[in-house]
């Protein structure tokens, strides 16, 4: 019930990183049918241009032997061994094309519909296979139903297939027993062609219709809940809470080294609650001065109360320092629309410095 309720809720087209994800824990979506329809082409391609030159060679190889036994000294094992390396290589040549062909047919079934990637997950021992009720499932689930219907179509096509061949053939079949043996082979592979090359047109088909199948179950497979989307979506991007965290704690280290640098201070610029600006101008370094504190409300009162304790000169101009505190930004020289006041200020500051020692 819990399993049904939870498909149920599974409502979400997949995201990019669920089906991400799945590739690589090797879970693709896979037509089981490719390969024999990759196995009936090769033996298609097999039988018409490689399985008559093949088997007159290897037929007359081993008429070879047969016609001239007695030319073979079989006294010893070494004598054993050199036959059975003539008969392996005659062999040999005649099922390589064979082997090289199948194979590279069933890799191609395998690469042209996914691409090759190594999944170390595929390899780990999953005990969930060997649980019989999970096994039930499979077998009487939606994907043992279609496997149940697909073998009962092959079956069928086959036989309508192999039948209609045979119907259309009969005459050659009959034939066949009042020709010279030695063209019976030939009257058979041409038989066989006949019958592979219809069932690979009903395998096309059959195929094309799986891969469709297969891909839309595996997509209904990852579809997602919504609740699952969200967690995703928090894991990608961070946990909200964490994140306004993070942000308070990096807004509370800058706010300290800002106020670490207003004891260094050339002066403030401050309207008498609202703002206030800590500005620093080393000639030598800066062609103007640079913002190293400024704050608003509190932060503004805290500025004030550093500089006052540590004699930096605090100069009230409401409109200078709203307009600096927004036009400005930390750690950046004054823009030079505040280069006329500012001077004036730093001007008057350091006469008042002068004076003060004079």
């Amino acid at each position: 019930m819990s399993d049904d309720q939870d498909k149920d809720s599974k409502t979400e087209e997949p995201t990019e990183k669920k089906i991400q994800d799945a590739l690589e824990k090797g879970n693709i979506p896979t037509s089981k049918e490719a390969p024999a329809l990759a196995s009936f082409v090769a033996t298609l391609l097999l039988g018409s241009f490689v399985m008559t030159s093949g088997v007159i060679a290897l037929n007359s190889s081993l008429m070879h032997l047969i016609d001239n036994a007695g030319g073979f000294r079989l006294e010893n094992g070494a004598d054993a061994l050199m036959l059975a390396h003539v008969l392996g290589m005659d062999t040999g040549i005649f099922l390589a094309p064979l082997v090289i062909t199948f194979a590279l047919a069933g890799l191609s079934s395998a690469f042209l519909q996914n691409r090759p990637r190594l999944v170390a997950e595929r390899i780990k021992p999953d005990l969930s296979k060997l649980s019989l009720i999970k096994g039930w499932k499979r077998v009487f689930g939606a994907q043992g139903w279609v496997e149940f219907f697909k073998a009962i179509f092959k079956f069928s096509a086959v036989s309508i297939v192999a039948f209609i061949q045979f119907q259309s053939s009969e005459t050659e079949l009959i034939s066949a027993m009042f020709v010279d043996p030695s063209a019976l082979p030939e009257t058979i592979l041409q038989i066989s062609m006949k019958l592979v090359g219809g069932v690979c047109v009903i395998t096309i088909l059959l195929v094309a219709v799986d891969i469709l199948w297969s891909r839309t179950h595996w997509r209904n497979n990852l579809r997602m809940t919504k609740q699952e989307i969200k967690d995703e979506h928090k894991q990608i991007e961070g946990d909200p809470i964490v994140k306004a965290r993070q942000r308070s704690l990096a807004r509370d280290r800058a706010r300290n080294r800002m106020m670490a640098a207003v004891p260094d201070a050339t002066l403030i610029v401050a309207n008498p609650t609202h703002f206030a600006v800590a500005l620093k101008y080393e000639s030598e370094k800066t062609a103007a001065p640079v913002v190293v504190a400024k704050g608003q409300d509190l932060i503004a009162l805290k500025i004030r109360q550093i500089a006052e304790e540590n004699d930096v000169p605090v100069i009230e101009d409401k409109l200078l320092a709203r307009s600096l505190y927004s036009a400005t930004e930390l750690d950046r020289m004054i823009p030079p629309e505040f280069y006329r006041a500012v001077a004036e200020i730093i001007s008057y500051v350091y006469s008042r410095n002068t004076g003060k020692v004079g």
